[in-house]
């Protein structure tokens, strides 16, 4: 397993701390989306100054950039984006303020899921995402400590000058999330073998069920810009009856219809709200990555156990 040390020294190199960067007290950050926004913070303190393009309850697959999102692009010291095909818009934005700094790349090294090609081929395709790859990898507690050893590297980069803040930032925040993760799995752990299904609108949440052991179950496909067709949630509800589901999840991003409708055809109850691609409000109970996972871990196991 890899240490924290050797984590952030692996990002080091993909980002080639050796190359040409700003010698200045701050830096602009402009980062895609709320949660990435939020590990840039935890990363940068005070040395960073971030822009969030998509924000708290803010839906990515649909987002439409605005003329002041190129502005902030422009005028950024380096962009940090998710990747995995998560913004689809990106290229264009980029194109539009002609920016051509530094990009980090938040999920350089871990290893993509795919949709399966069962779901493609009963017509569950994802639309949007190349070749059906899943890009909510933050949704695993390790693969978000891979984001944050590339988040230090990345602002390294841009500012050498804070390379000691920065790992020291990083050091402090993984350690947080390793107590985060062992609250999840010990959240999953007391769940009994049948009750660790996840059904959601969108296909969010895989990287949670392979990472600790939860199937999941979604009428829309990876993107919320997909359709789910009447065959598809009937089947759903098929199979929430046959497997007694006793509760199914709105997501913050999505409207909560198509789920109402679920739980009213099978009898299951809605579980809660489940944060899937964007952190809450300041004053909601997910306003941080870290209160995210601990929302929707409480949320599952108090809806789900017996």
């Amino acid at each position: 397993m890899l240490t924290r040390r050797m984590l952030l020294s692996c990002a080091a190199l993909i980002f080639g701390l050796s190359g040409a960067a700003f010698a200045q007290d701050t830096i602009k950050v402009v980062a895609s989306f709320s949660i990435l926004g939020d590990m840039v913070a935890n990363v940068g303190g005070d040395r960073v100054q971030i822009t969030t393009l998509v924000g708290p309850d803010g839906d990515a697959h649909v987002y439409q950039p605005t003329p002041q999102d190129a502005q902030a692009v422009a005028a950024a010291d380096v962009v940090i984006v998710n990747g995995l095909g998560f913004e689809g818009w990106l290229d264009r934005l980029i194109e539009a303020s002609e920016y051509t700094g530094p990009m980090v790349v938040a999920t350089t090294g871990i290893t993509a899921r795919t949709f399966d090609d069962d779901a493609i081929a009963a017509g569950q395709d994802d639309h949007d995402h190349e070749h059906g790859t899943d890009p909510h990898a933050w949704q695993s507690v390790k693969n978000a400590e891979i984001y944050v050893a590339n988040i230090a590297a990345g602002l390294t980069v841009a500012d050498p000058a804070g390379a000691d803040i920065y790992a020291a930032n990083a050091a402090t925040y993984l350690a947080e999330l390793d107590k985060v993760d062992e609250e999840v799995r010990a959240g999953i752990a007391g769940l009994p073998a049948d009750r660790r299904e996840i059904v959601t609108s969108h296909d969010a949440f895989g990287y949670f069920g392979a990472e600790y052991g939860m199937t999941l179950k979604a009428p829309q496909g990876l993107s919320t810009e997909s359709e789910a067709s009447a065959a598809d949630v009937a089947a759903l509800i098929t199979q929430i009856n046959a497997d007694a589901i006793p509760a199914v999840f709105v997501e913050n991003i999505n409207d909560p219809r198509l789920l109402d409708q679920i739980a009213a055809e099978t009898g299951a109850k809605i579980g809660g709200t489940l944060f899937s691609d964007a952190l809450s409000p300041a004053d909601g109970p997910a306003a941080t990555y870290v209160d995210m996972m601990r929302h929707n871990i409480a949320t599952l196991t108090a809806a789900l156990a017996k």
